[in-house]
Order: C-alpha cells, then sequence, then structure tokens
C-alpha cells in the first residue's frame, strides 16, 4: 500500500504543501463502498507513484478534517493539486472514473 494516511496534523504536509497533486479519500472503517474503492486507490496509489499522492482520512479520527470539506457521505474522494482544492466526488466509482478526477493534472 503506497497511500498515506493524512490526518489534522499532516494535513498541510501532506496534502497543500504537496509537490505533486493529492486524491484524498475521505473513508471509515464501516463503510462498505469505501472497502469497495480502497483497493483500486492502491492500485492507482502504485501505478501513479510519483505524479500523484494517495491520501485517505478515516472521518471516525479526524471529524475536523472532514467538516472543514464538508463531508456528508463517504467515501468522498478530493484532488487538491498546489495546496488547492480542484476537484471532488462522492460514492463509490470504478477505476476509470476515479482517474479521471485526476488526470488533467500529472
Amino acid at each position: 500500500m503506497s497511500s498515506v494516511a493524512v490526518t489534522t496534523g499532516s494535513f498541510q504536509a501532506e496534502v497543500l504543501e504537496s509537490p505533486v497533486p493529492v486524491l484524498l479519500d475521505f473513508w471509515a472503517p464501516w463503510c462498505g463502498p469505501c472497502k469497495m474503492i480502497s483497493p483500486l486507490l492502491d492500485q492507482l496509489a502504485e501505478e501513479y507513484k510519483g505524479r500523484l499522492k494517495v491520501g485517505k482520512v478515516n472521518v471516525d479520527e479526524e471529524g475536523s478534517l472532514a467538516e472543514m470539506h464538508g463531508v456528508s457521505s463517504i467515501p468522498s474522494l478530493f484532488v487538491y493539486q498546489n495546496g488547492a482544492m480542484a476537484g471532488q466526488r462522492t460514492g463509490a466509482a470504478h477505476k476509470h472514473e476515479i482517474e479521471a478526477l485526476f488526470k488533467d493534472f500529472i
């Protein structure tokens, strides 16, 4: 697994200051659709290593980050580029749909 756990304490360094685009996954261990897309996100992290960072935010542990992003449903995916939010999607998706979120930024 090449994804990184993102917390309130690491959000600035891991996401906002990242030299590459970040695909940020808001998830929870009890969420079925989250479990369904997790292997896809790990696969994308490997395939785009060095060009894309995949971060995972556990909403049960990092409620303030979820609130900051207005997350009301999970999984929720956000793309950050150059410290700014550049795209988002809520719900489970196929690999090509997830790739479409960040393809223009790598």
